[in-house]
């Protein structure tokens, strides 16, 4: 059969556009000018802790340190989609109040793209944010930090799971997943959450007025986690909050403060 001359034409075209994508993807770099742009925003405005510098893939980054009194322990806390180590909403009264239950805590400046860049937009840099979480773990490491807590929030929580794919468990002890799955319309989750390869204790928090997405996947999970037989898998649904905890700062910290002191009783 002779192939005719349109349909190589159309053969290209089909190839190109297929390829198109790939190669964005395979391009995508975080947005290096507006991360410097909310550093500058914020670290003369950090009122608990101290900036550090934080080094991966040839650039610097920055981390927020906020030690405890009398540390048990240390928390690795990610942001969600296109904020800061310092956000108002779930970061701050996190890695501040954890510190004052005993807590040293490191909050890392993640990933960002522009502010209307979607859940598609971001999965290309859940690669970049491998080692910045690799090098935040190894930094509370060398700061005397024996046990150490990775807590992820929303497209924070994505980029763990990338972490965990690539890595497995290595650097922390157990994982706190906050408003996990949310995506965008009519942008599915491109790949399932690793958690059956996890055997560390996991805390799964969602709000109430969540994401329907989000709640969706929540349910699910819970199911997955009893056919997996997970050893160590606790979920709670919390009241009269949304996927960012607004105003529900105090809540959020209880439950996970509270779960902490189960899991590791204070001495």
């Amino acid at each position: 059969m002779k192939t005719r001359p349109w349909m190589l034409g159309w053969l290209w075209l089909w190839l190109w556009l297929w390829l198109l994508p790939l190669m964005a993807w395979a391009a995508a770099e975080p947005d290096y000018a507006r991360e410097q742009r909310l550093r500058d925003e914020i670290v003369d405005a950090i009122l608990d802790g101290d900036p550090v510098d934080l080094e991966a893939e040839g650039r610097v980054f920055l981390g927020i340190y906020t030690e405890a009194e009398a540390p048990r322990g240390a928390v690795l806390i990610l942001h969600g989609r296109g904020y800061h180590p310092d956000w108002a909403d779930v970061v701050n009264p996190l890695r501040v109040g954890l510190a004052e239950q005993g807590w040293n805590t490191l909050s890392i400046q993640l990933p960002v793209l522009h502010k209307e860049a979607k859940y598609y937009d971001y999965v290309p840099l859940f690669e970049h944010a491998v080692p910045r979480i690799r090098a935040a773990l190894e930094f509370l490491r060398e700061q005397g930090n024996e046990r150490i807590v990775l807590i992820a929030h929303s497209c924070g929580a994505h980029m763990a799971m990338q972490y965990v794919r690539e890595l497995g468990e290595e650097g922390f002890d157990a994982f706190v997943g906050i408003g996990m799955g949310a995506t965008d319309y009519r942008q599915p989750m491109l790949e399932p959450f690793p958690l059956e390869r996890m055997k560390k204790p996991i805390l799964d928090l969602y709000g109430s007025d969540d994401y329907p997405a989000v709640q969706r996947l929540a349910a699910l999970r819970v199911q997955q986690m009893k056919d997996w037989a997970h050893p160590n898998y606790s979920q709670r649904k919390l009241p009269d909050a949304n996927h960012y905890f607004t105003d529900r700062g105090d809540l959020l910290l209880d439950a996970v403060g509270g779960w902490l002191d189960r899991l590791y009783p204070a001495p």
